[in-house]
């Protein structure tokens, strides 16, 4: 089992940059597909990018690509968020999760088996 813990968040006006990092204990991150989610004001969980297990395949939103990328540091065991360009609307808490079943980068928050307690991330206009 991993533990995923999320930092990184904060307060950004729009068009600036944020990283964010999901660093995992109890297992390497290198194990799994890792995906970022977010949760919107409005209560929405979104699917934001993920990463196959083995790095080659990264899936985007397409509200985000060409803005956001995600990558991983095995020997840190931690995955990250590079948020470009932000928007107002990126504004939401943003959680990593890890998928176990499968090497697969995977949109469907239900096929994630891990989550961590997720970070803010507010954009300003």
């Amino acid at each position: 089992q991993v533990q995923l813990v999320e930092s990184g968040g904060g307060f950004v006006q729009a068009g600036g940059s944020l990283r964010l990092s999901c660093a995992a204990s109890g297992r390497t991150v290198s194990t799994y597909a890792m995906g970022w989610f977010r949760q919107t004001p409005r209560n929405e969980r979104e699917f934001v990018i993920a990463i196959s297990r083995g790095g080659a395949t990264k899936v985007y939103a397409n509200s985000v690509r060409g803005r956001f990328t995600i990558s991983r540091d095995n020997a840190k065991n931690t995955v990250f968020l590079q948020m470009n360009s932000l928007k107002p609307e990126d504004t939401a808490v943003y959680y990593c999760a890890a998928r176990s079943s499968s090497d697969s980068a995977e949109n469907d928050a239900e096929k994630y088996d891990y989550w961590g307690q997720g970070t803010q991330v507010t954009v300003s206009s």
